[in-house]
């Protein structure tokens, strides 16, 4: 096996869903193949957008792509996606990031493997990578971020150093870049009722909701992230409220929810609050999966919020 760089443009012609398939042509298929089983960063150059590395992930399968002849489509293994706390530029203090991207003087390479959209990346840069874009202390960080000294965190403790692979699978680790990432996107705002709440202390009152759940197979992708309300939230998860095929409007199980609980909690125009970057808004499949497995099932014996 073999780690690489995929490189991802955002309206190119392949049509890559970083959380879910990359798309590649027939030149690339030895490289991909070595890579089976084990992880990916995904790059974005500089002249597609700003972002440079930003996410990583784990090829599960390689498969010919349908009705395409001589194009294949790597399959990313749910639950492994995760973008990066902070993007990483290409190069840092005049160096790239990766080793086979630099001349022996450390200047940067011009051409050739520079330009490849698949590249093999050594264990040490790789590791080198996702230590930038997702720190090792980023609990810490996220749980001091509003309260100096919280429980459980020692005050002047040095954090635990985790191994890249254990940090990246665990899943208290994950779910704190995954809420981060989330709330961030929608300015800290709930996307359904559009109001930005904040406690005596200046902590954001949101939550980071997975649209499809990560045990049914939902990624760690802003784009299967909603920031909901606390109430809003537990209402999204049960069923008692989704989103329709516009990807826009606010669907309610009026037949659970009362009008003037409606009214309170939701926006007045019935629409989602959408997140200024386009790469973040809800992916449809998300959306369609949670309207058709979860929206609108009973909840035996459950209190709700307004019982």
């Amino acid at each position: 096996m073999v780690k690489l760089v995929l490189l991802h443009k955002a309206g190119s012609i392949y049509e890559d869903e970083p959380d879910v398939v990359y798309d590649f042509p027939r030149a690339y298929l030895r490289a991909v193949k070595e890579a089976v089983g084990d992880w990916i960063v995904y790059y974005e150059p500089v002249k597609a957008g700003p972002r440079g590395y930003f996410a990583v992930a784990k090829i599960e399968r390689i498969i010919p792509k349908p009705e395409v002849e001589g194009r294949f489509l790597a399959m990313i293994e749910p639950g492994t996606y995760l973008a990066f706390d902070r993007e990483v530029p290409r190069l840092m203090g005049g160096r790239p990031m990766e080793a086979l991207l630099t001349e022996a003087d450390g200047t940067p390479k011009k051409g050739g493997a520079v330009q490849l959209a698949v590249r093999r990346l050594p264990e040490a840069d790789f590791a080198r990578i996702v230590n930038l874009g997702l720190p090792q202390d980023l609990e810490r960080i996220e749980a001091t971020r509003y309260d100096p000294q919280p429980a459980g965190f020692d005050d002047g403790a040095e954090p635990f150093e985790r191994p890249v692979l254990e940090r990246l699978t665990r899943r208290p680790y994950r779910d704190v870049a995954f809420r981060r990432k989330v709330r961030e996107a929608y300015g800290y705002r709930c996307a359904m009722s559009g109001l930005m709440l904040r406690n005596g202390g200046g902590r954001p009152e949101v939550q980071a909701a997975h649209i499809r759940p990560v045990e049914s197979q939902g990624s760690d992708s802003v784009r299967n992230g909603l920031a909901l309300s606390g109430t809003l939230h537990w209402m999204f998860d049960r069923g008692l409220i989704s989103v329709a095929d516009d990807c826009e409007t606010i669907l309610v199980s009026h037949n659970k929810v009362p009008g003037e609980v409606v009214g309170r909690l939701l926006a007045r125009d019935g629409k989602l609050v959408r997140p200024e970057n386009p790469h973040n808004v809800p992916h449809p499949e998300n959306l369609r999966w949670h309207r058709e497995n979860v929206f609108g099932r009973a909840l035996p014996g459950e209190h709700t919020p307004w019982d």
